[in-house]
């Protein structure tokens, strides 16, 4: 960091930027990826390019983003000698729920010049940006085959959490409907820098095709399930209806309920995955044209 400020530079608060400065785990990121030549590493957040530095050797390609034109440049300095690093000074993300097409049109030209070629995204991702990024690569058009990333601990919780739990929710049941979730290890403020008030964790996912293809209609999950968990004080019924109202009758909703054997005090957060994605499918045949 010493770096940073003989040239200037302030990690930006309005970007999420914390410095992961223990270079032990920022070592622990690349082994947990188990980077090799075939292999297309997305990285959010390029900040020093230390992390960068490390994947680029083991790599096939690397596409890293940088939203800030102060570590873009420095970061330049760091990669200029890897042939096999593209960086992009821009955003990663178009919107909340849409990468930028530009990031999108990067990875897909990498995975064209890597014969067999597999996505994984690496990073110390921004807090800021974390959840979008992690659960919206999921419905891309080049899906990962894994995602390790420095994250809250508390968004960590979310990722594996089981049914009956507080943190099990709708980011819970995306995740794990496709992909092995795991915390590798949890990580202290005082190895980043500036010292975030949270505790981290580096997370690995694992997308599992089979579990992918078990799911017919991927974008209609993903919306329903956020629907179920979006009152999560509410029964399940009431949840259903108010998603569905445009399109399903009470008595239309009440039927699938029955099918499903959901008692009327039925909760969201008790039920498990393949229930409910046994639960969506019956609920898609009877709305195919719904939309959150």
């Amino acid at each position: 960091m010493k770096r940073l400020g003989e040239i200037g530079i302030a990690p930006a608060s309005r970007h999420g930027q914390n410095f992961l400065i223990d270079l032990n785990l920022v070592q622990l990121i690349v082994n947990s990826a188990d980077i090799g030549p075939q292999d297309v590493v997305l990285e959010i957040g390029t900040g020093t390019g230390s992390l960068t530095t490390l994947m680029a050797p083991k790599a096939g390609r690397i596409v890293t983003v940088e939203i800030d034109g102060n570590l873009f440049e420095l970061a330049s300095e760091q990669l200029i000698d890897f042939p096999n690093v593209r960086m992009l000074q821009t955003d990663a993300l178009k919107n909340k729920n849409t990468f930028s097409p530009v990031v999108m049109d990067a990875v897909g030209q990498a995975l064209s010049e890597v014969p067999g070629g597999r996505l994984k995204l690496v990073a110390n991702l921004p807090y800021n940006v974390a959840t979008p990024i992690l659960s919206n690569l999921l419905l891309c058009e080049h899906t990962p085959h894994m995602m390790v990333a420095t994250i809250q601990k508390e968004l960590g919780d979310r990722i594996v959490a089981q049914p009956w739990s507080k943190d099990y929710g709708a980011l819970s049941v995306w995740m794990q409907a496709q992909a092995q979730t795991e915390v590798v290890r949890e990580m202290p403020p005082k190895v980043f820098w500036p010292a975030p008030k949270v505790t981290s964790a580096i997370v690995r996912v694992t997308v599992d095709p089979e579990r992918r293809a078990a799911i017919p209609d991927l974008k209609y999950f993903h919306q329903f399930i956020k629907s179920l968990f979006l009152h999560r004080r509410k029964f399940l019924r009431a949840n259903v209806v108010a998603a569905m109202k445009q399109h399903l009758s009470k008595e239309q909703v009440d039927q699938v309920m029955t099918e499903m054997q959901f008692g009327p005090d039925a909760r969201t957060e008790q039920i498990d995955i393949p229930t409910l994605l046994r639960f969506t499918e019956l609920v898609r045949a009877m709305a195919p044209d719904w939309k959150l």
